[in-house]
């Protein structure tokens, strides 16, 4: 690592890592050995790219090691002092908010938005075109198709036990399927589907699947409509 106060004040960039001429870049970034960067990027203050994670004896990932580097698409947006660890994938043109935190082994596609304080935790796949909003926590192993949105305060979890389980034991994460809504506030439950185009209401708990263009809502959340032709991503394009 090495300070290159030449290209931004107080940069602080691995010796192997290559900025493109078109990078834009803020105060005080740090950028760690492996990144790559694509052309037309924005880079803001504070931000941490490549971090390694720092995990306890007891987690299940412990003994996973992270040789890969992150890697960035191009004309991507990282906002002020978001932090995106090694081994994951950014594509293009895609916006990382102010305070979002992205953790390793975690693809992002292209076109998407991670909002301002958003958590995306390891090992999430998440699609192109998807919209995750402030304040959003996207539990490890969970999987977001294309278009799907979810509004500010969701939390996913993949833990039945809360630690309390078998060594071993796979935690299950969330899949949300294409172009599904998720509400502000809602929980979604370990290991629930939420099936294509299907619509979850602000503050609902989502305790089991929800099939594909179902809408549900409360606590427990239950069906009460079908998700008619009128509200379908294509007739919003």
């Amino acid at each position: 690592m090495s300070l290159s106060p030449e290209r931004a004040p107080g940069l602080v960039i691995a010796d192997d890592v290559a900025l493109p001429d078109d990078t834009v870049v803020g105060a005080n970034v740090v950028i760690h050995a492996g990144t790559k960067i694509g052309p037309g990027c924005l880079i803001g203050d504070n931000v941490v790219l490549g971090k390694r994670p720092q995990l306890a004896a007891q987690s299940a990932n412990a003994a996973t090691a992270v040789d890969e580097g992150l890697v960035i698409g191009a004309g991507v947006t990282i906002c002020t002092a978001a932090v995106i660890f090694a081994a994951s994938e950014i594509g293009d043109t895609t916006i990382i908010g102010d305070q979002a935190y992205v953790r390793e082994r975690t693809t992002v596609g292209r076109g998407s938005v991670i909002g301002r304080g958003s958590a995306i935790d390891n090992d999430v796949i998440i699609g192109d075109r998807v919209r995750i909003q402030t304040d959003v926590y996207v539990t490890a192993f969970s999987r977001i198709e294309d278009d799907v949105f979810i509004g500010p305060g969701v939390i996913t979890s993949n833990d039945d036990f809360m630690g309390r389980h078998a060594p071993g034991q796979p935690l299950k994460g969330a899949t949300l399927r294409r172009a599904c809504r998720v509400g502000a506030g809602a929980v979604l439950v370990p290991g629930v589907e939420v099936g294509e185009e299907a619509f979850v209401a602000a503050g609902a708990v989502v305790t089991k699947d929800v099939l594909a263009r179902t809408a549900v809502m409360g606590v427990p959340a239950q069906v009460y409509r079908e998700v008619g032709d009128d509200e379908l991503l294509e007739r919003w394009r």
